[in-house]
């Protein structure tokens, strides 16, 4: 489409909300946005931006920074991988690059945690190399205008999506270009019920003419999810409870909690006290399971999680109940550890 350039970045300059990412070139403060907006709602993801852009103002700051700052302040956002990525490519700018963001599409793309689409923002927003953007929304907004049915998760349908990106990108203002179709299929073209009467592509778009607006676009692969069941054992004495540092590949890697027994379904109090993982845990020391908590469920992207709590009052001395890899702590210090947003529920139910 000869003017779809324009005609978006048109609609762009008169409807954009007023973003601060979008108030600077440093591709530092660039790079950190789109990363805490992945997965993540920009309402949701502003607080956040704000927190580790004060806390943290540089890249050198950020690579000098204790993970344990890092992943607290990332607190709540979910797919941790993110900050422990985030962080270590500060690190790997710091040491290889004397601090200062690279600028070469390549170079961005080495840096870890960084994939094609958010090195194209970068590149493109920090130094207006010319690099299209291919999002959720680029993906909704091409796949409706432009009838595209190949699956948008799908090597060829990546491949057709970022060639068309790259043919309608203007090349003299690719920055703006980028900002313009992200910012339109965030708010014109939604993923469900858009205003198509107001559309100013309505008339090019083959999704309006075709009746397809709710059909486009295609993904092809549906997310297995599986369910794991949590048992967390809340020991605790007047003063002080133990938590558990999660080291293991699996999810919330470096992130605390409690200790937990995991079954293959829920578990009623007889089946989990005797159960070896509770005696291994327990052992024959004297204590007093003061309560069971409410079933809570915590839906991730490939696993739903239904966890309880099983609170259990110790003997003064907690070294007996301790597994290997845990601490004892004081309960005021809990806030002080960074937690998956579960743990972070519960604890708040607890207090309020």
């Amino acid at each position: 489409m000869k003017h779809f350039s324009g005609i978006i970045t048109s609609w762009y300059q008169q409807n954009k909300r007023d973003l601060p990412w979008r108030n600077t070139n440093d591709p530092y403060m660039i790079w950190l946005s789109e990363i805490i907006l992945q997965q993540t709602r920009v309402d949701q993801g502003m607080s956040y931006y704000i927190k580790f852009a004060e806390s943290f103002p540089s890249v050198n700051d950020l690579a000098k920074a204790d993970e344990e700052k890092v992943m607290k302040l990332w607190q709540g956002l979910g797919y941790y991988s993110r900050a422990r990525n985030l962080h270590a490519a500060a690190k790997t700018v710091k040491a290889e690059y004397k601090g200062k963001f690279p600028s070469a599409y390549e170079t961005i793309l080495s840096l870890k945690g960084i994939g094609e689409y958010t090195a194209a923002a970068i590149a493109s927003f920090a130094f207006n190399k010319p690099h299209a953007v291919v999002d959720g929304n680029v993906y909704r907004v091409l796949s409706r205008v432009f009838g595209i049915e190949t699956p948008i998760d799908s090597t060829n349908g990546k491949k057709e999506f970022l060639q068309l990106a790259n043919e309608l990108l203007n090349k003299k203002e690719p920055a703006l270009h980028n900002q313009a179709i992200m910012e339109f299929g965030a708010l014109q073209c939604k993923p469900q019920n858009p205003d198509c009467s107001v559309c100013p592509l309505n008339m090019h778009c083959y999704a309006f003419a075709k009746k397809q607006v709710n059909e486009l676009p295609v993904k092809s692969k549906k997310t297995k999810v599986r369910d794991r069941f949590f048992n967390y054992i809340v020991l605790t004495n007047k003063e002080s409870t133990i938590i558990n540092k999660r080291t293991d590949k699996d999810i919330w890697t470096n992130l605390y909690d409690f200790p937990l027994i995991e079954t293959p379904m829920g578990v009623a109090e007889p089946d989990l006290i005797v159960s070896s993982e509770w005696k291994k845990l327990v052992g024959k020391n004297k204590y007093v399971l003061r309560a069971v908590s409410p079933e809570y469920k915590h839906v991730l992207s490939h696993q739903k999680i239904y966890a309880r709590f099983w609170e259990i009052e110790c003997a003064k001395d907690l070294s007996n109940f301790k597994p290997d890899a845990a601490i004892i702590i004081k309960k005021k210090d809990l806030q002080k550890y960074a937690v998956p947003r579960l743990i972070e529920n519960y604890l708040e139910r607890k207090i309020s």
